[in-house]
């Protein structure tokens, strides 16, 4: 497990609530339904499920490829020979990663390949976890609980392909891009507008912060 240098909160204690399944800060589970009925006028588009899981993510995690970028890598060759690998990523995932991070929701990236552009990501993005390289993404899932002190229940997990179905079959909030696989599909909990690279983090971001009730905090900063 990485956590990149310089994130402001390496040193982080573990998420731990004192309820990790029967409370979400503070609000008592049998409460979610009501306040999802409050609050699903603004976000009508999504499943009533999909909101009650929402509402009690507190860790927010996904693939890079494929979700964070639409896919596509750039080999970008220089003078010397070399060959120089990049991505590129969408700004309304980065301001959306922002507001994640001011609603108190941690997030990370779990990826089987990597390179300096991810890590400069997750860096400007603050995120809390970033595992690169290791294709054995159920682990390292593992391992972010233990360290984070969360359950399955609190965590939200974004990924398009088969490689991702063992977490995607874990976690509370399963999402797919509108790119994902047809296996990714069939076991998401929601499929979200948006393609990868193309603003699907902003589409779950957003998700997370209204079922939450924090997206009118967000939005009276631009005098929405």
């Amino acid at each position: 497990m990485i956590i990149p240098d310089g994130s402001g909160h390496a040193d982080s204690p573990p998420l731990k609530t004192p309820n990790c399944i029967g409370t979400h800060q503070g609000i008592a589970v049998a409460t979610l339904p009501r306040m999802v009925r409050a609050i699903k006028k603004g976000v009508s588009e999504q499943p009533t499920n999909s909101l009650e899981r929402a509402a009690r993510i507190r860790l927010l995690l996904m693939d890079c490829d494929g979700v964070l970028t639409d896919g596509t890598v750039f080999f970008l060759p220089s003078p010397d020979g070399a060959i120089a690998e990049t991505k590129g990523f969408d700004c309304h995932d980065g301001i959306a990663l922002r507001w994640a991070r001011q609603a108190d929701i941690e997030t990370g990236i779990i990826t089987g390949r990597g390179g300096l552009a991810v890590q400069q990501r997750a860096k400007s993005s603050d995120m809390r976890y970033l595992v690169e390289g290791r294709t054995d993404k159920l682990a390292s899932f593992e391992e972010i609980l233990t360290d984070s002190g969360l359950c399955s229940e609190q965590v939200a997990y974004v990924g398009d392909d088969i490689t991702d179905l063992p977490l995607l079959k874990r976690v509370g909030l399963a999402v797919g891009p509108a790119n994902s696989r047809p296996e990714v599909r069939e076991v998401a909990h929601w499929i979200t507008p948006s393609s990868g690279g193309r603003g699907a983090i902003r589409d779950v971001i957003e998700l997370l912060l209204k079922a939450q009730g924090r997206w009118e905090e967000i939005t009276a900063r631009y005098d929405i």
